[in-house]
Order: structure tokens, then sequence, then C-alpha cells
């Protein structure tokens, strides 16, 4: 008697084992937080120049929107588009120009039609101090001046291609980098006498690097677009997204951080 209740005891054992891994009883379909509720998943593929903007953004939205749960993947613009279309589960989309976001429009990849919310343009960074002694564009490309560019895939790199053109002055870079935010950090680092990124980028390094704005930069403005991409889950909460970043609230966030308006 004792060993078949032991046996008992021990497939009951099992069986609640097996029915709490499972969650028995449970008709929910999607993660859940320590109280039970079901908790959205909103994916945001940005440029890496609207790390420091879409990072206090994506925060205010998650407050206004309880359960959800903002995932944020920056990188050079290109690199984003290229990971959407080959599948990448992106909701939402915002490009540093507008030829990367018109490749996945062209490849009816987006829902509806992007948004432009924001410009930017090109400023010269330097490390503190200016070692180089670097105060014009022209300067970049004299003997001996370490400077990083961006790649011209990337929205930074095809504006300094712009600028190069215009101006007859072409550069010799030591290194073409996939985003802004390496060719920055290059420069911070000391790897490099002068890099080109946005302004935007030079505001947010503080006393990291310094700027030195160029007129020839008023060739080679970026627009920046954003959209709602097709395979997203939750289209309305994307949506939302999109307006709070084209709002009120979204436009002041970007002027703080030095954006132009579109």
């Amino acid at each position: 008697m004792r060993q078949a209740f032991g046996k008992a005891a021990a497939l009951l054992a099992a069986f609640g084992l097996a029915c709490s891994l499972a969650a028995c009883g449970s008709s929910g379909g999607g993660a859940t937080s320590g109280s039970g509720a079901t908790e959205e998943t909103l994916t945001v593929y940005a440029a890496a120049s609207l790390k420091k903007t879409f990072t206090g953004l994506a925060k205010a939205f998650e407050r206004s929107h309880p359960g959800t749960k903002v995932v944020l993947n920056f990188a050079g613009s290109s690199d984003l588009a290229t990971q959407i279309s080959q599948g990448a589960p992106a909701d939402v989309f915002a490009s540093a120009d507008t030829k990367n976001m018109d490749k996945l429009a062209d490849a009816g990849l987006l829902d509806g039609e992007p948004a432009d919310f924001a410009t930017n343009v090109l400023e010269i960074a330097v490390p503190p101090g200016n070692p180089a002694s670097i105060s014009a564009f022209a300067d970049l490309a004299k003997p001996g001046v370490k400077v990083v560019v961006c790649a011209p895939q990337v929205p930074c790199g095809a504006a300094t291609e712009k600028v190069e053109k215009g101006t007859g002055v072409g550069l010799k870079p030591v290194s073409e980098e996939s985003s802004v935010t390496d060719v920055l950090g290059k420069v911070i680092s000391g790897e490099a006498d002068a890099g080109l990124v946005y302004a935007t980028d030079v505001l947010s390094a503080g006393n990291k690097a310094k700027g030195i704005p160029f007129p020839e930069a008023a060739q080679a403005v970026n627009t920046y677009p954003i959209a709602t991409v097709g395979v997203a889950k939750n289209k309305e909460l994307a949506k939302a997204f999109v307006e709070l970043v084209t709002g009120a609230e979204g436009r002041e966030a970007l002027a703080d951080s030095g954006f132009g308006a579109p």
C-alpha cells in the first residue's frame, strides 16, 4: 500500500511540474509581465544618428502605453534597410535619408507612405584641442591629415560625396565606416584628426569632440523619413510611435538634439 501511495504521489508531482511549465489553464498567447498582463513589443529600426533622441522618445512612448516595450536597433540606414528587406522583424523604420527608405517602398515592404520628420547637415568633428588645426572643409585634404568618413552607401557618406563633388575637394580618408557613430568614435579615441559626421552627433558628444561647421555642408542636407513596416505585428502601435516622432513632442525632442525641421 505504501509503495502504491508513493507512486501516485510521484505521478501527481510530475503532472504538477508539467502543468506549470505548460501554463495549464492559461489562455494567453504572448509574453507576460510579473503581474500576468500581456506585454506588447514594438521593434524600431533607426539610423545611428537618432540614438539619443529615439532612446528618450521610446521611454516616453512606454510611459504613455503601459504594457508596451520598445526595442531599439540602431545602425547605418543602409544596413537597416538591408536587414528589413531580408525579413528582419522591424515594426518601424526611421532612415537618415530618403534613398534607403525608397528601396523598401519600391519593394512593397512598407505600410503606407513615409513621413519626413527631420533634417541634418554635416559638420567636421575634431578631438579637443584640434591638433591638426582644421578650420575648413579643404583642410581635410591636406597631406598628413587623418580623416575618417562614412562609407558611400551610408547617408552621411553619400552626403560627403556630394560636398566633395560640389567643392572639387577630393578626400583620401584613412577609413570608411558603416555608421556615423563609428566615425565619431574614431575621432574621440584620437585615431583620426577629423571626421565628417552630423551636427547632431557633435552636439551629443559634449566636450569629447569639437565641431567645426562649414558652409559647403548646405549642399548636402539629409532628410529623415519614418514609416511603419509592412510586417509589423501591431500596426496601430507602430503608427502611434510614428505619430509621436512626427508630432509636437517628437519635434521638440529632435530640435533639442540639433535636428532641423523637415
